[in-house]
Parts: structure tokens; C-alpha cells; sequence
């Protein structure tokens, strides 16, 4: 399977089916960011705190897998330099309607966020990476490739799924409200399902998902060569998951490109 198409499509049909990480912002948001009130998000809920953007005008940000209209739209119109890189077209032409809209400069630019070759070295001050790394087979290219691209003292900042959740059937869980232990770690789609649950998985259309260990995530942005300098963990709903109510289902981190 070529995972990098089958999650193109993929992320082509959520969008147009309009689901959360789909939804432009509204005009009134980008007023607001406008005059000096905003908030962005790298995981589910938490608000990336103050501190980790500082005042990002002028700043060059790649968002990196993050179309839809949302982050990259209020961080160009809080006066960034902002790049949106996205695998979806209809995901990148979200962040193109909203720019268009009112009157926001966001180059977007569609690719795989594990091949980043279109930017030379040294491109940008920030790359804002929300969760999204959970669609990609190996975390480890995408650390590397985001630290080559920003300068020295640019800052990484990232969301990704704690590992636990893929142990348990969410599936399951919604019909049921019980969670049961399913699969080993990590987890691959399809190959980590079962023969019935990979015809139903694909049938869904839904975009292959892999679980990273903290090692990958966290000690993988340590070998690419960033120093940490900041981590927070953030809830999901109950909605979503059971799971919720009794782990931290998502972490984000800062991450600083040392200088050699």
C-alpha cells in the first residue's frame, strides 16, 4: 500500500465531509488576531501557551501538516511569514479560501511532511507542527527534515498522540463504553488489525494511523539535534474516547535548533 496516497485521499474526503480539523476560522477570529487576541493549538484542547510563540511578527513559520483554515490563517494574520505544507489539496485550499478571504499572505505548498526538500536549509524561524505525525510510518525522517529546515536558535513546536491510545479499541468503546486492550505496541494500520477490521478499515476510507513510543517522539527530536525546552500533555473528550477520563491522551513540545 502507498500509505503517502492512501492518506491524501484520505485527508481529501475528511475535509470535504467537514470534520473538526476541517472547519475554517471565522472572519471575526481573524479580526481578533489582527489586533493582538489569539490562541493557536498543536493538540486537541490546551492553547499553545504564550510564552513558546512570543511575538511572531515577521517571523518565518512553516505549519507543517496543519491545513484546514485554522492555525496557519490566525498566525499569518497575527503578522507571520507563514508557509502552510500540507499532504491534502482541499486541506491546503482551506488555508487559500480563509487567506483569500481576508486578505492574508500564506504560501501553501502540498507535500509529504517527511520530505521537506522543496525548502532549502535554514528557511525558517518556526515550524508549527500540530498533531499529525500519527499518519506517518516513521516519525524519526520528520524530526530530521524539520531541523535541517529551520535556521540555528529556530524553534520546533509539536503535538503528537500519547502512545497508550492505540493499546485499546476505540471502536469498541463507542458502542460499548468499555475499553479493552487490543493491540500491541506499535501499531500499524492495516497491519495491525485483524482480517475483518482491515476489510472494515478499508472500506471506511479512514487515513492509516501508526502509534510512536516517547522514544521516537520525544528522544527522536533529542537525536535529530534539538534541545528540549518545553512539554505540556493535553486531554481529548470523552466524546472522542472513554480513555479520556483517565490518561492524558497528547503532548506537545518546544524544541530549539542549537547552535553548533
Amino acid at each position: 500500500m502507498n500509505i503517502v496516497e492512501h492518506n491524501r485521499k484520505a485527508w481529501n474526503r475528511e475535509s470535504r465531509e467537514g470534520s473538526e480539523w476541517c472547519r475554517p476560522v471565522g472572519p471575526e477570529v481573524i479580526a481578533a488576531a489582527r489586533k493582538g487576541t489569539w490562541s493557536v493549538i498543536l493538540t486537541p484542547n490546551k492553547p499553545v501557551p504564550a510564552e513558546w510563540l512570543g511575538d511572531v511578527a515577521g517571523r518565518r513559520i512553516l505549519c507543517l501538516a496543519s491545513g484546514g483554515g485554522q492555525q496557519a490563517p490566525i498566525l499569518a494574520a497575527a503578522g507571520a511569514l507563514v508557509t502552510s505544507f500540507d499532504l491534502s489539496e482541499e486541506q491546503l485550499a482551506k488555508d487559500r479560501a480563509v487567506a483569500l478571504r481576508d486578505e492574508l499572505q500564506v504560501v501553501c505548498v502540498q507535500g509529504d511532511m517527511a520530505d521537506l526538500s522543496a525548502f532549502p536549509a535554514g528557511s525558517f524561524d518556526m515550524v508549527f507542527h500540530p498533531v499529525s505525525n500519527v499518519f506517518v510510518p516513521d516519525v524519526a525522517v520528520v524530526w530530521r527534515e524539520c531541523y535541517r529546515v529551520l535556521h540555528e536558535g529556530g524553534e520546533l513546536l509539536a503535538g503528537f498522540m500519547n502512545p497508550s491510545l492505540f493499546l485499546f479499541d476505540h471502536d469498541e468503546a463507542e458502542k460499548t463504553g468499555s475499553l479493552v486492550v487490543r493491540h500491541a505496541l506499535p501499531y500499524r494500520e492495516p497491519e495491525s488489525l485483524g482480517e475483518a477490521a482491515a476489510a472494515l478499515w478499508r472500506e471506511s476510507g479512514r487515513p492509516a494511523e501508526f502509534s510512536h513510543s516517547l522514544e521516537a517522539q520525544i528522544g527522536g527530536q533529542l537525536a535529530a539535534g534539538f534541545m528540549l525546552a518545553g512539554l505540556y500533555e493535553d486531554g481529548w473528550t470523552d466524546a472522542a474516547t472513554p480513555l479520556d477520563r483517565w490518561s492524558p491522551l497528547a503532548i506537545a513540545t518546544r524544541a530549539l535548533k542549537r547552535a553548533q
